[in-house]
């Protein structure tokens, strides 16, 4: 068997890649790569879930009436309902160090998967620009501060999409080793930032008064439906790229407690500091940002606090936008490699980043990812758990004309449910909770569909059946495994 240093250097002739960057991209890794722990996939996720557009979006629901306890209801609620399938597709990247996007062909067919790897990649792209651009509003309202001046938003914008572009190119070790260091230091600033924000001498910044903000109208249920299902969208729309995070780890334990553990903490942590912030200000200002530059009287280091602060929220969530969305795009392209695929995505991700609009329209950009991404989870997680009983047959996914090959490529089955779920989900209120009930249907559909369909299809018939587990080390030692 080829040592991964062997194969490194055929894979970055193949694709034409720097050296001394990450060179799998849709490959498999091998396992004496495969030594991240928990903490590591904790720092990833939390720093994926700590930024700059998560705390916009925490003031925006004390912006929308709720109080700062139904707003951390709201962002937990999202948490357990995005992760209902986030946690089932993180599974495959343990089991078979492939990224998440690969593991769709199982499911949707070798060119079926092409509409999650597109989606994916239309997904990343826009998260990059919202995020940028979330993270300007926060860095012109900190130079305005420290500069009084005003300061050229798009240029910002821009400057910044750039910057961000560095760390992707570079792959998951960079990212890792990033996350080690913004872990720590998140933490710590936002720590200090709800501490200063509970110490401003102003009556409604003390936590009393924050604490029993707009509770005099009881629990607004419909209100929290409504911000928990479109944040659990955001969830819904990164199942496919679950195992990207998690393929360089070898147990499901590490994965669990590592990606849930974080994903609470950093919603916590974005609830208290986008939320605190903007219902301090009684909910007369939305942009968290503003009111937490207010509070600094001018204090150099804390404005150049809140300037790191946003920097590394930013960084350490863009680079995992490109990361992920260079991976879907590689998965169609695959011709490309990684890091070229990473590039092309960075290219759209910056242009879009000086379109403001993209933060205005969050619920309704939300929404439509949702109508896509909810039946696309309920097949995924009927398919995988309920037929294949959590097996994939690895050589499978990189051959045509194979297990996964379905109908030319494509599971009807599965596409057949993801139209009709898109329309469920419009058709049902997003106050009910949508994303999930048509996950549900979606699932309870396709696996009757599928058991009565397979009588007669023995293409469906091979493909949702339970197979031996493959190691990555019988892939790369029989040579099976060949992108394609």
């Amino acid at each position: 068997m080829e040592d991964h240093s062997t194969i490194e250097e055929t894979l970055s002739k193949k694709y034409k890649q720097p050296k001394n960057i990450e060179q799998f991209g849709i490959e498999v890794i091998p396992n004496e790569l495969r030594t991240v722990k928990w903490w590591d996939i904790s720092a990833i996720v939390l720093n994926f879930v700590v930024n700059p557009g998560t705390i916009v979006i925490s003031g925006s629901l004390i912006a929308a009436g709720l109080s700062f306890g139904q707003s951390i209801l709201a962002g937990f609620f999202s948490i357990l309902m995005g992760f209902a399938i986030y946690l089932v597709a993180a599974t495959v990247g343990v089991d078979y160090g492939i990224p998440g996007i690969v593991s769709m062909r199982s499911v949707f067919g070798i060119r079926g998967s092409w509409l999650a790897s597109g989606l994916r990649t239309i997904s990343s792209v826009y998260w990059f620009a919202f995020q940028t651009i979330s993270g300007a509003l926060g860095l012109t309202a900190v130079l305005k501060v420290m500069f009084n001046t005003e300061v050229n938003l798009i240029i910002v914008s821009l400057i910044f999409g750039l910057l961000q572009v560095l760390v992707a190119t570079f792959g998951y070790n960079t990212l890792k080793v990033l996350s080690r260091y913004a872990f720590a230091l998140k933490i710590i600033f936002s720590t200090i930032i709800v501490y200063v924000l509970m110490n401003y001498p102003q009556e409604s910044f003390q936590p009393l008064a924050v604490f029993n903000f707009a509770t005099g109208d009881g629990v607004k249920w419909a209100l929290i439906a409504l911000w928990s299902t479109s944040m659990a969208a955001a969830w819904f729309s990164n199942f496919t790229d679950a195992a990207d995070f998690c393929r360089y780890s070898k147990t499901r334990v590490d994965m669990w407690i590592g990606t849930f553990l974080a994903a609470v903490l950093g919603q916590l942590i974005c609830s208290f500091v986008g939320g605190y912030a903007v219902a301090a200000s009684m909910g007369k200002i939305s942009n968290p940002f503003d009111v937490i530059v207010s509070t600094s009287n001018g204090a150099m280091w804390f404005l150049v606090l809140i300037f790191t602060y946003i920097v590394l929220d930013n960084w350490t969530i863009n680079v995992q936008n490109l990361y992920t969305g260079g991976l879907a795009l590689t998965s169609i392209f695959s011709s490309l490699g990684r890091f070229w695929g990473t590039i092309i995505v960075s290219a759209v991700g910056v242009t879009l980043s000086i379109v403001p609009q993209l933060v205005e329209g969050y619920i309704g950009y939300m929404s439509i990812l949702g109508d896509l991404f909810a039946p696309m989870g309920g097949v995924f997680v009927a398919h995988y758990l309920f037929f294949a009983r959590a097996t994939i047959d690895l050589p499978s996914l990189f051959n045509q004309s194979n297990r996964y090959w379905y109908w030319k490529g494509f599971n009807l089955a599965a596409m057949a449910w993801i139209v009709i779920g898109f329309f469920i989900n419009r058709a049902v209120p997003t106050q009910y909770l949508n994303i999930l009930i048509t996950a549900i249907i979606s699932a309870i559909g396709y696996i009757i569909t599928v058991s009565i369909a397979r009588k007669w299809s023995p293409s469906l018939t091979i493909a949702t059946q339970k197979v031996k587990h493959n190691t990555v080390e019988d892939m790369l030692s029989e040579n099976k495994v060949n992108t394609m």
